[in-house]
């Protein structure tokens, strides 16, 4: 038998369901990763108390200035990340809601994501070791090049990686540094022909670098806007698309010669 409710209570019992579904809604775990600044790392020197480029078979130079990979730190995979904690990250500059899919590959557990990225370090590594190589014209069976980057995964660093190479076998070309003393950070994978590419997470980088004392930052030039729009006071942008083009604004910007490339 059905009994006839007024308005109040009808509109009262219909949004019941309504209300469940927007508390739901809240707490439900949400596809996404909520990331900030990360560490950054000097490929001139040690982290946690190892080189990061250790080279034999030809001379290595003495160098000053730094040259600083950076990262994010992102929520790991298997957090829940609720819809109160995308909204608050939203309108935070010190974080970004990312796509997961955008930071961990779809469908895998913990494990092999971490397996995942440090294949694509370990593949960095090589591609990045032979664009430094070609680029100096050496031959990598009278080189060996080996680079030690701990709790570090993905392939951004690979830029950074053969500027360290260049600088600490070659230099400017010219007998000085190719930071020029500076703090220079960056972001950017590279391949064996010193193609640079993007990867994400830019304005976060540059937070990252400039927190720690960078006062020029690489970016690939694809990702200009990005880092434009949350770039920190005191940090200027050099865009880059190979290697060449990177070690030769570098050499631009200390020696004053040449026009150093702008975003």
């Amino acid at each position: 038998m059905l009994s006839r409710l007024s308005r109040p209570r009808a509109i009262a019992v219909c949004g019941a369901p309504v209300v469940a579904l927007l508390a739901t809604a809240v707490f439900a775990p949400l596809p996404f990763s909520v990331a900030q600044p990360g560490m950054t790392a000097d490929v001139l020197g040690k982290n946690k108390g190892t080189q990061v480029i250790t080279i034999s078979g030809a001379p290595v130079r003495k160098t000053s200035g730094q040259l600083r990979m950076t990262t994010i730190e992102a929520t790991s995979p298997d957090t829940r990340v609720t819809l109160p904690e995308v909204i608050d990250s939203w309108f935070r500059t010190d974080q970004a809601v990312m796509p997961r899919d955008s930071v961990y590959p779809t469908g895998d557990t913990t494990r092999e994501i971490q397996r995942y990225n440090r294949a694509q370090m370990k593949k960095s590594q090589d591609e990045a070791t032979a664009a430094a190589l070609n680029y100096l014209k050496l031959d990598d069976k009278d080189i060996d090049v080996k680079l030690e980057l701990a709790d570090v995964g993905g392939p951004s660093a690979g830029l950074l990686f053969s500027l360290g190479i260049v600088d600490k076998l070659d230099g400017d070309g010219d007998g000085g540094d190719l930071t020029g003393g500076r703090v220079v950070a960056g972001t950017g994978t590279i391949d064996a022909s010193g193609k640079v590419g993007a990867v994400g997470g830019v304005p976060l980088k540059t937070r990252a670098a400039r927190r720690d004392g960078a006062t020029v930052f690489l970016v690939p030039r694809a990702e200009c806007a990005d880092a434009k729009a949350e770039l920190p006071k005191g940090l200027r942008l050099i865009p880059v698309t190979t290697l060449k083009g990177a070690v030769d604004a570098l050499v631009a910007l200390d020696k004053g010669t040449g026009k150093v490339p702008r975003c």
